[in-house]
């Protein structure tokens, strides 16, 4: 967390794995990752909470979370998402971006990682 003395250049970061496995094993990228960042990126933008202070979206290679895959991590809470549609990434961006309430049902069971 940012302390007063010490603010945060962003308030959030949201970070999609984009891995792609070629060796035939699970990943998000064989889950619509890329379409669901692009996503995530244009409604940040066009509702105005992109920037300085805001919410920045960035691409990321393997979380080590495959098996919720496709998956996303909101930072600073360390929020773990796992998302299916445009509804689920519109969802996380209205709910936990702009108005900082995690979208319960959308969370990464904790228990799953590769």
């Amino acid at each position: 967390m940012s302390s007063p003395e010490r603010p945060s250049y962003y308030e959030r970061h949201i970070f999609f794995c984009l891995n792609k496995r070629e060796n035939g094993e699970n990943c998000c990228a064989d889950h619509g990752a890329q379409a669901a960042f692009e996503r995530c990126k244009s409604q940040v933008k066009s509702q105005g909470l992109a920037g300085p202070g805001q919410v920045r979206v960035n691409k990321a290679g393997c979380l080590d979370r495959c098996a919720g895959g496709p998956v996303a991590v909101v930072y600073p809470e360390a929020v773990w998402y796992t998302y299916v549609d445009q509804q689920d990434i519109d969802e996380i961006v209205e709910s936990h971006l702009k108005n900082g309430r995690v979208v319960e049902r959308l969370l990464t069971p904790p228990h799953l990682g590769r």
